[in-house]
Parts: structure tokens; C-alpha cells; sequence
């Protein structure tokens, strides 16, 4: 599956649109581990463990897109955007959408 954030592929032609597919997740880390990242708010640095939630959620939601996107039988989503709100103390909302298409080479 191939992803991009343009609306074309290189070396590709966009034959047919499948539509718009999204795929979103809301997580949130465990008490200590936002404990611990109130802490680094304080103090300055990174708060890692914002960072692997992040990161974890993208994943997620990006597999759960692509999922969708092979249902409709789509070779690639194009103008891929991620959207990330905080939904609650610690708790995010990532959401991921684009548009699933069928591709011929060039």
C-alpha cells in the first residue's frame, strides 16, 4: 500500500477514486507514567512518554486506514493528514484520513 501526503504518485495514474477512508484512535498512558511526565513539565525536557503515546497512536491509526483502504480494494491513499486532539487529561485523539485510490503504472 502506498501512502503519500500529495494528491499524486509519482510515476503513477490515478485510475479510479474508492473514496475517502480514515482510521483514528484514542489512547492514553498509565497513572505513573503521566506522573511522570507532569514532572517533566515542571523541570523542562521531553516527555517521552507523550512521544511513544504518540507515536503508538499514529501507527494504530495509520493500520487502521489502510485496512479500510484494502477493504475497498485501493492500491495507495493519497493526501494523507493527521489530526491530533486532546480528548481528556492525558488522553489523545489521533485520527488519520485520506483519499483510497486505484493506481496504473506509468
Amino acid at each position: 500500500m502506498i501512502l503519500v501526503n500529495t494528491e499524486t504518485v509519482p510515476g503513477y495514474e490515478i485510475t479510479e477514486v474508492k473514496g475517502m477512508v480514515r482510521g483514528n484512535i484514542v489512547q492514553a498512558k498509565n497513572i505513573g507514567k503521566d506522573f511522570v511526565a507532569s514532572l517533566r513539565n515542571v523541570i523542562g525536557g521531553e516527555m517521552k512518554e507523550y512521544t511513544e503515546l504518540l507515536t503508538e497512536s499514529r501507527q494504530m491509526a495509520t493500520h487502521r486506514m489502510v485496512e479500510k483502504a484494502k477493504e475497498m480494494d485501493a492500491d495507495a491513499v493519497v493526501n494523507v493528514r493527521f489530526v491530533t486532539s486532546q480528548v481528556a487529561n492525558g488522553a489523545a485523539e489521533l485520527l488519520v484520513y485520506g483519499t483510497a485510490v486505484r493506481l496504473e503504472k506509468k
